[in-house]
């Protein structure tokens, strides 16, 4: 991706249609800047990813002046994507020009309590208005950000499909870097807990949705005994205490279990003929596994071998290449690859096939991709120039 340096090491990245830009958290008026480095074309969207560490009510304050007349959408990460590639300590912002989309948002402020057909509702009637706004325009898709602390994830993802109608939907959940405390998403100068924001896209250009990850199951199983599915805790599989038998199962010793382990052992379940991680967050002081995503009892975990992590992402990103090169990407990449690559010492390579491929976004507390949350994916939006 072509890049610009801006004032105090800010970089804008430059395709020619989407726009993105990205500066230091803890810079003076950091929205300012980034609006300032964004250009002067008229946006529909914008959307923040904010490292965890900067002054987030200031942010959101700040969005609403930075970008007035647009909708400004964001939230708080486990790391960032800009146009380096992995990034940390940044906030990058991600522009779509009114001349290329139109968007509506639709806010969920309680996520314990929300009336789905309510919100199912509101969605229906957005996109409506977007289709009667550009009814020559052929392409949509939904972009999900979300309380990554929250636990309902797998609840109002199941819940809205039937709003989604054709239209697809990726998103990721907010992060805190690796302390799983507090996240927050940002709505029109709010700052939310406890909440998600959907926003919905309409454009002239051709768009395709994507997940991905690069684990392949292996024939060791193991069987959910107990659990608190309300709680995404599991403690017991095969009838015994649930931490334990899952270090035996990997042949190693149960205290030391880390956020390293579950990174590099993650566990699958097939859901409609393919597998799908269900990551580990941590072990808890009574021994039990706690989940990022849902668990039952009566669930059967695969575990899950990795492939290589640079080909197979690298084979991804070229076959999104296969009937042109995309303008952007954005992306939601689990925190989780994030640590593996860590641990492979593969930050760098990958870094350079996202800057390769004008890939831009943030680092997750899991991902979502039409009617499910999953974990330790990569999912995104390509998006292409519109048909000539």
């Amino acid at each position: 991706m072509d890049q610009l340096s801006g004032p105090s090491g800010a970089r804008v990245c430059a395709p020619e249609i989407v726009r993105a830009a990205t500066v230091e958290h803890d810079m003076p008026t950091p929205v300012t800047k980034l609006a300032g480095l964004m250009g002067d074309a008229p946006l529909t969207l914008v959307a923040l990813f904010i490292s965890s560490s900067a002054d987030i009510p200031a942010i959101a304050a700040e969005a609403n002046a930075a970008f007035p007349g647009t909708l400004v959408i964001g939230c708080t990460t486990a790391g960032e994507i800009s146009c380096q590639g992995y990034d940390s300590g940044k906030i990058v912002a991600v522009g779509f020009p009114q001349a290329h989309f139109r968007a509506n948002t639709v806010v969920v402020e309680d996520l314990d309590n929300f009336d789905a057909t309510a919100v199912i509702d509101r969605m229906i009637q957005s996109r409506n208005a977007l289709i009667r706004e550009t009814p020559d325009w052929e392409s949509d898709f939904n972009f999900l950000m979300i309380d990554g602390v929250s636990t309902q994830e797998d609840t109002l993802t199941s819940q809205i499909a039937a709003g989604l109608g054709p239209v697809p939907l990726f998103g990721g959940s907010a992060g805190d870097d690796d302390r799983f405390e507090a996240t927050f998403v940002l709505h029109d100068g709010a700052v939310l807990t406890n909440a998600a924001v959907i926003a919905q896209l309409r454009t002239r250009c051709r768009v395709k949705v994507f997940k991905t990850d690069h684990y392949e199951p292996t024939e060791r199983r193991m069987v959910v005994t107990r659990a608190s599915p309300d709680r995404r805790i599991v403690h017991e599989i095969n009838a015994e205490p649930a931490a334990r038998e899952y270090a035996r199962m990997l042949g190693k010793d149960p205290e030391q279990l880390s956020t390293f382990t579950f990174a590099a052992n993650p566990l699958v379940v097939r859901i409609g003929g393919r597998h799908h991680v269900r990551s580990i967050q941590q072990v808890t002081e009574e021994g039990d596994l706690a989940f990022f995503s849902a668990i039952d009892e009566g669930l059967v975990l695969t575990l899950a071998r990795a492939s290589d992590m640079i080909e197979h992402l690298e084979t991804q990103l070229r076959t999104l290449e296969t009937h042109g090169k995309p303008d952007a990407i954005l992306a939601c990449d689990c925190l989780f690859r994030r640590i593996e690559a860590e641990q492979q010492q593969l930050t760098g390579r990958i870094s350079q096939l996202f800057r390769e491929h004008r890939v831009v976004g943030f680092s997750t507390y899991g991902e979502q991709i039409n009617s499910m949350h999953v974990n330790q994916t990569l999912t995104g939006v390509a998006i292409y120039p519109p048909p000539e």
